[in-house]
């Protein structure tokens, strides 16, 4: 019974008022019509329900968070078994049209909800079988037909072109009109709020829960079918070459694990949605200087003719969305919300959000804004209902695996054949969730537009100056002089847009769902620090290895972008400085000064989508990891730290490089400057010289596929630089060498990289832990400590015994202190630091 209570109370009747009438009626839908029209007004809660409220009461609903608790977990796995039909179909007299079928499996499909799964089948019998009655007491009756509700037309318009005239049904006795979906009597001369033409189909929520659950149905099956391939596609086929039949009622899927490989046409009943982003780049050789472009207009514009498409059916069905905002006022089934429209939007409006939410590509979601901004209605709407707005921050649950298949005849329909299957579910990112990195993404995009910042003058101006300034201000506002494209406004509308639907849902669910409820969504959002956190709880590394890479990668993924300072603080007084432009702690501060003021669109355009992938998109993971700080007033400037992937001699080293994005980017590359060189003494590796030269393809200094303007980006370099040069080889990438694998001289190579990784990359970036990345260098040897240990260890065992060398190629001279014994001595001494900050974090210490 506590289910159904919280269902009522999800709907706004109070704790006692809807054990009340569930003791009267048991039904939840029929003690939900008697609680909405008045039946239980004056039941009051009692001491023991003091955390609901009733809606006319003083208690400030603000501060209640009646949904603790409710669906939040994503660590949630649901088992069902589901059920596949025979499809049906059948001819439709009023429309002159032969139509398939919604069978009862499809309708309830991709749910894992015991209490929706109720809810949904009640629905579906009520209105594909038995008798309805007329309320007029005349003793006429009318039977429902599956047809009658669970029609799917080839168009959503057509559909609801038929339920206006099948709904209001005259009965054939008295000749009165009554509801044929609800069975109650209804007066159209009264329906006011709507288009006459759809009055009568928001009589009552059991309209709402059909048209909601045909349309969505509609919609995911025609984002299904624009995202898989075309007919005759061979990935559409199965192993037998014959063509597969496509379910087009899909749901999320991570992953299916089939059991039975009996029937192979019907593998598709879960097909995973292809998706339409790039597979992820990064190597400097997978450019193309000549890269064909033919077809890519045409493709934009068949991609553009697919979104309005599926825009104009989210328009269409979000008319029938509960809204107590509705132009000419809310109708009855905006009060009344059928319990089956969450379960609708949860399953298939969800499925098809979270798939366009999961874009990492900005401008590609700007190019396709019809259908986003459309998107973002569902969303603020959606979060405007007390009914649904808890919605947002419920995880979605997608398709883990299918555990079972099952084939065998149904008991109610002779020899039809069903298929049974055990779904398993897990919950995965909640659509408020999804969005904030969008919203993330949008608000590096905005910063980037901003351009460079300017630099103000404090020359004294005169009182003729600042009265005419004063004018000239007066009824407008202030001119900064800088200059916005079309493509560079169309950007910035975009991600205004995209930010404005982000505080519209959040101030929504203040409002319906209170303080409490936003504000444990919020603790749950990524995040990007405005600067160094310094006062952020010191994260963990635990007493296993397991729970170190987990508390790893988590706080990796928190401080992975970050804004910072690296403006150089001025020491002398302003006014007596000729040049007020700053100095940067910065390789490439000259370049960036000279273009302290100037504007760029085409420039801040192409750093704004930059910066939009870097904040949610760059790797971090315990074997590797990629850290950015870009400076919060120029973000044309940037230092990136690199940890050494695992299996190479670079590993657990940390990198620096410095990244100018200069006057001319993205037509030319990024300026990039290596900074780990041991003070301009170590060449590391044949493409990063001892002054900081970055041999990569993309970059223009290495041979190869370059760098393709408007194409090619940062985070291609890299992972180009993670991925190619910090290789498990790096004598192999000296031009020449390629064939020399697993010889003496490479295996001597890399023993030398060790040594100086361990010098400087390890022991002398923690002894002296450079700009900006003090907190990043230390947490990363503080959480890896036990295992940089073990490694050591093995590079101590592997070690050749030589003493270091710069790294060059001419008598590999020794550096000045050089030893055989030299390496270990710096074993030493960085064990001895891990070993501090092992004590520092509380875990136990290696021997």
């Amino acid at each position: 019974m506590e289910k159904e209570i919280q269902q009522l109370v999800e709907m706004g009747a109070t704790v006692a008022q809807a054990r009340a009438a569930l003791n009267k009626y048991k039904d939840v839908m029929q003690a939900a019509e008697r609680i909405f029209d008045g039946s239980f007004d004056h039941v009051l809660d009692d001491d023991g329900d003091e955390d609901f409220a009733d809606y006319d009461s003083d208690v400030d609903l603000t501060a209640i968070d009646a949904c603790a608790g409710i669906f939040f977990s994503k660590d949630r796995r649901e088992e069902v078994i589901e059920v596949e039909e025979e499809p049906e179909v059948a001819f439709v007299p009023e429309m002159n049209e032969k139509v398939a079928l919604m069978t009862q499996g499809q309708w309830m499909k991709g749910c894992p909800e015991g209490g929706e799964q109720s809810f949904l089948f009640s629905l579906y019998r009520e209105l594909s079988e038995g008798e309805c009655r007329c309320p007029h007491g005349c003793g006429g009756s009318v039977s429902r037909k599956k047809r009658d509700f669970f029609s799917i037309f080839a168009e959503f318009h057509t559909y609801v072109k038929y339920l206006r005239q099948i709904v209001p049904h005259t009965c054939a006795i008295c000749r009165k009109q009554f509801c044929l979906a609800c069975g109650e009597s209804f007066d159209l001369s009264k329906q006011e709020g709507c288009a006459d033409e759809d009055a009568v189909l928001f009589h009552c929520s059991n309209l709402q829960g059909v048209v909601l659950g045909v349309g969505l149905t509609m919609l995911e099956k025609m984002y299904v079918e624009q995202t898989q391939d075309g007919p005759g596609d061979q990935g559409q086929k199965g192993r037998s070459g014959k063509r597969r039949k496509t379910e087009t009622l899909s749901v999320p899927v991570q992953h299916v694990l089939d059991d039975d490989d009996e029937d192979d046409d019907e593998d598709g009943y879960y097909p995973p949605v292809k998706q339409s982003k790039k597979a992820k780049g990064g190597v400097g050789y997978a450019g193309d200087v000549r890269e064909d472009t033919s077809g890519q207009v045409e493709a934009q514009a068949v991609q553009r003719a697919k979104d309005e498409k599926l825009a104009e059916l989210l328009s269409r069905i979000r008319i029938f969305l509960p809204s107590l905002h509705r132009p000419g006022g809310a109708r009855t089934s905006d009060y009344l919300v059928h319990p089956t429209a969450l379960a609708h939007l949860r399953r298939r409006f969800n499925f098809v959000s979270s798939q366009l939410l999961r874009n990492d590509s900005l401008a590609d979601m700007s190019d396709r804004s019809v259908l986003y901004i459309e998107l973002f209605e569902w969303l603020e709407t959606i979060s405007c209902h007390e009914a649904l707005a808890s919605m947002m921050a419920m995880p979605i649950m997608v398709v883990a695996s299918v555990k079972s298949d099952v084939t065998r005849k149904s008991p109610l329909a002779g020899n039809t054949k069903v298929r049974e299957r055990a779904i398993v579910y897990e919950g995965s990112s909640g659509p408020r969730e999804l969005l904030e990195a969008i919203a993330i993404q949008a608000q590096a995009a905005v910063k980037g537009l901003e351009g460079p910042k300017q630099v103000e003058t404090t020359t004294e101006m005169t009182e003729e100056e600042k009265r005419r300034t004063t004018n000239d201000e007066k009824g407008k506002s202030r001119d900064t002089g800088r200059t916005l494209t079309e493509e560079n406004k169309k950007m910035l509308d975009f991600c205004q847009r995209i930010l404005g639907t982000t505080q519209a849902i959040d101030r929504s669910l203040h409002e319906t769902k209170g303080d409490a409820f936003v504000n444990r969504l919020h603790a749950s959002l990524p995040k990007i620090p405005a600067g160094p956190q310094h006062d952020a709880p010191q994260v963990h590394a635990g007493d296993t290895e397991e729970s170190a890479i987990k508390a790893y990668v988590e706080w990796a993924n928190r401080v992975r972008f970050e804004y910072c300072d690296l403006e150089i603080e001025r020491t002398e007084p302003v006014e007596t400085i000729d040049d007020q432009t700053p100095h940067y702690k910065f390789y490439f501060n000259n370049d960036a000064r000279m273009l302290v003021n100037t504007d760029i669109p085409k420039r801040s355009l192409a750093i704004a989508k930059e910066l939009a992938v870097l904040t949610t998109n760059l790797p971090v993971a315990w074997n590797s990891s990629i850290f950015l700080r870009v400076d919060e007033t120029r973000v044309d400037i940037i230092k990136v730290l690199i940890t050494g992937p695992e299996g190479t001699p670079y590993y657990n080293g940390c990198y620096l490089f410095d990244v100018f994005l200069g006057a001319n980017y993205n037509q030319s590359p990024p300026n990039v400057k290596y900074m780990t060189t041991n003070g301009g003494k170590y060449r590391f590796n044949p493409n990063l010289y001892a002054d900081g030269k970055v041999c990569l393809s993309l970059l223009g200094t290495w041979a190869g596929p370059g760098w393709i303007a408007g194409k090619s980006t940062l985070l291609q370099v890299l992972i180009s630089i993670q991925s190619m040069i910090l290789c498990e080889e790096p004598y192999l990438n000296e031009p020449g060498w390629a064939g020399s694998a697993g010889t003496p001289q490479s295996r001597a190579y890399s023993a030398n990289v060790r040594r100086m990784v361990v010098r400087t990359a390890m022991l002398g970036n923690l002894k002296n832990p450079p700009e900006p990345f003090e907190d990043v260098i230390r947490t990363h040897y503080r959480l890896k400590a036990r295992s940089i240990m073990k490694q050591l260890d093995e590079w101590l065992a592997i070690d050749d015994g030589k003493p270091i060398t710069d790294g060059g190629y001419g008598g590999h001279k020794a550096s000045a202190g050089g030893s055989s014994s030299g390496f270990q001595a710096d074993v030493q001494e960085l064990k001895g630091l891990l070993t501090k900050l092992q004590l520092e974090d509380g875990a136990g210490v290696s021997s």
